[in-house]
């Protein structure tokens, strides 16, 4: 269970993570695109706990690719983060459309972070099967993980499917849908059940699968009640009942990774 940052504005964010650093969040998921990993590193040091014992995840951007772009990249991540390694670096996007489609160059120099001991571990986001057979079939190295979108109406089940047979952890992004499952009158029904909101039965949902999540919020109430998920297990009913409510592809929310191109300016 971690803490995603993404759209938490800087001159907030310190104040946030703080926040979840005292709920008991230890695992905090920021991005280069964020622009917000300078106010990571201050909560994480403001926290006064242990660095050892806090995860921090971090994403490359989409803008730096190429390997002596990504170079600079990660240098200016470790900067703003205050810090001499990073837990976890991954690629943000495989823009399979740009840079001649060559995302393995971009993962080579990510290895080299991880060779020389800056990043603890690195891996993808967003990553297609197709994408990942490739890495694997070029370098022998694949991804620790590959963060995806992945809800209840979209399960995304080829892609978990793969990673999971090839031991590549699945992490969640956008756990409970942009919020859609709130108003859920399944979701509610097991919520009831449990004296739990839809979120958190939807959150348990995830953690029970074995993903990794990063729910969100900047609300303090909020965020102890995203990390308040443990009391109370789903029953294999509960389980398949939030499975059927599967979607498909008519359920992503976000960009299709084998179109998406965004690069910023």
């Amino acid at each position: 269970l971690g803490f995603g940052v993404y759209q938490i504005e800087p001159e907030n964010a310190a104040e946030v993570i703080g926040t979840a650093l005292e709920a008991g969040f230890r695992h905090i998921d920021t991005a280069e695109m964020y622009q917000n990993e300078q106010q990571v590193g201050e909560a994480v040091k403001n926290s006064g706990i242990n660095r050892s014992q806090i995860h921090i995840t971090s994403k490359l951007n989409n803008g730096h690719h190429e390997p002596e772009a990504a170079r600079r990249a990660f240098a200016e991540t470790l900067e703003k983060l205050g810090d001499d390694y990073i837990d976890l670096f991954i690629i943000h996007w495989p823009l399979p459309t740009k840079y001649d489609g060559d995302f393995v160059q971009t993962w080579n120099t990510l290895l080299e972070f991880k060779k020389e001991g800056r990043a603890r571990s690195v891996g993808v986001s967003n990553f297609q099967v197709s994408h990942l057979q490739k890495l694997m079939d070029e370098t022998g190295e694949k991804p620790s993980v590959n963060q995806i979108e992945l809800h209840p109406y979209f399960q995304n089940r080829e892609v978990v499917q793969f990673c999971q047979d090839n031991g590549i952890a699945i992490e969640a992004w956008s756990p409970i849908a942009q919020g859609d499952v709130l108003e859920d009158a399944a979701l509610q029904s097991i919520a009831d059940a449990h004296g739990k909101s839809a979120a958190q039965v939807t959150l348990r949902w995830h953690i029970q699968h074995g993903f990794i999540i990063f729910p969100k919020s900047s609300t303090p109430e909020r965020i102890a009640e995203n990390f308040d998920i443990f009391d109370f297990e789903l029953s294999p009913d509960e389980m398949s009942a939030i499975d059927a409510l599967d979607k498909g592809e008519a359920g992503r929310n976000g960009p299709n990774p084998d179109t998406f191109d965004m690069i910023p300016a």
